[in-house]
């Protein structure tokens, strides 16, 4: 990472607008990213339809899913409401939209108004209320898998896992022989992938240094230093208390068992391409019990995306302190929900929150155009934000798995 950000900063400085600079990163350091990012991501469909439904076997009864679920979801609300208030009140306290300077306004606005057109349309934005909930339960499973519709993926895989659990017959037994076999093949093939995973890193951060160098961040500084103080602190303080006191695991040992996922969020960006690696850290770092392993942290890489949240509150709010939009406090606490119940069915897939933040401007009466201003910056919050979702699964994987043991039913047999 060091060496990848490093050459790509100094390939900026020294050759910014030189052809060969270009040309490399055209054919040489982009294209090799984009494989290491395909490598991952091809890998989430087998890991989600076999991790997912083993873990609900692997819980045993269905009340103790039962039991890990609402442990799962109450934990994603709680933290998911303590970040983005966390967010919020940063906002409130640094005020980052009103610390510009009328020229500066002037010229961000002008910006925005150009990255505009690369903003998603109307029909792009995500669904609210009942086409949400209709639109999560897949017509067809194979679409939703080809389309990258995954939390209809997760719908039925978490349907085939019920369906397992309730069906105690030789040919139920012999399709969770086949899911055990997806499985480790994929966990096979996660380990040879993350041989190159050195490489893959000094690609991405190397493309996306030399593109934009170190001014990347300074024309919208205090918006990026409220947005990575709120990331630093949930994360320190939040993610260590709970690990702590309802994990019973020493913060120092999980953020060092955590480190390669992080490592791995921050190149990609993505909590979806994280996950093969987050299940294989659960397992092999942090010693959780694999069921619970993979039910949480399947679920998790979409719907427990605490750093999306505080990222979306903050935007917002900057947005509507740089346009001049007053927002009371019933307003904030609409912000606020929204975000948490945003942040819960955002893809995981880099800029997988900007839709959201786009629907929550709709709703307050904040120009939408302010976004084209956060499309510069986006990949590298993008990337931070990611790092936040993907430890906050973790921690949540280390919390539910207190006081669960697996099920003897999901190691496989070993002759």
């Amino acid at each position: 990472m060091v060496i990848g950000g490093g050459l790509g900063v100094l390939a900026h400085v020294v050759a910014a607008d030189h052809p060969t600079l270009a040309w490399v990163i055209k054919h040489v350091t982009e294209p090799a990213g984009k494989v290491f990012l395909r490598l991952l991501f091809v890998l989430v469909i087998p890991i989600l339809i076999s991790a997912l439904p083993l873990g609900i076997v692997g819980v045993g009864d269905l009340k103790s899913l039962g039991r890990i679920g609402w442990k799962t979801l109450a934990y994603t609300v709680v933290v998911s409401v303590i970040c983005v208030f966390l967010g919020v009140g940063l906002v409130n306290l640094i005020r980052p939209g009103e610390a510009l300077s009328p020229e500066l306004k002037a010229t961000l606005a002008a910006r925005a108004a150009q990255g505009a057109s690369a903003l998603p349309q109307a029909n792009d934005l995500p669904l609210g209320g009942i086409d949400l909930l209709v639109n999560i339960v897949p017509d067809n499973a194979v679409k939703a898998m080809a389309g990258g519709d995954l939390l209809a993926v997760m719908f039925f895989a978490l349907m085939l896992g019920l369906g397992l659990a309730l069906t105690p017959t030789p040919g139920a037994e012999r399709l969770r022989e086949v899911l055990e076999g997806i499985y480790d093949v994929a966990t096979r093939l996660i380990d040879l992938v993350l041989k190159l995973a050195p490489f893959g890193v000094a690609a991405l951060l190397f493309t996306l240094t030399a593109r934009f160098g170190y001014g990347l961040v300074p024309p919208l500084a205090l918006f990026v230093t409220t947005v990575l103080l709120g990331l630093t602190l949930h994360t320190v303080i939040v993610y260590s208390a709970a690990v702590k006191f309802l994990g019973g695991m020493s913060p120092v040992a999980f953020f060092k068992g955590s480190r390669a996922a992080m490592m791995t969020a921050f190149s990609t960006a993505s909590s979806n391409a994280t996950l093969p690696t987050a299940l294989r850290v659960a397992d092999e770092e942090l010693k959780l019990p694999r069921s619970v392993a993979r039910f949480v942290l399947t679920l998790g890489s979409t719907a427990n995306q605490n750093g999306t949240a505080l990222f979306e509150g903050v935007t917002v709010l900057f947005l509507a302190q740089f346009y001049g939009v007053p927002l009371d406090v019933g307003q904030q606490a609409l912000v606020v929900v929204i975000c948490v119940l945003g942040s819960i069915g955002t893809a995981g897939v880099p800029a997988g929150s900007l839709p959201v933040i786009l629907m929550i401007l709709g709703l307050i009466g904040v120009p939408a155009e302010g976004m084209g201003m956060i499309l510069g910056i986006d990949r590298f919050l993008d990337m931070c934000r990611t790092t936040v979702n993907v430890t906050g699964d973790l921690a949540a994987a280390v919390v539910v798995s207190r006081g669960e043991v697996d099920a003897p039913l999901v190691e496989p047999s070993l002759a």
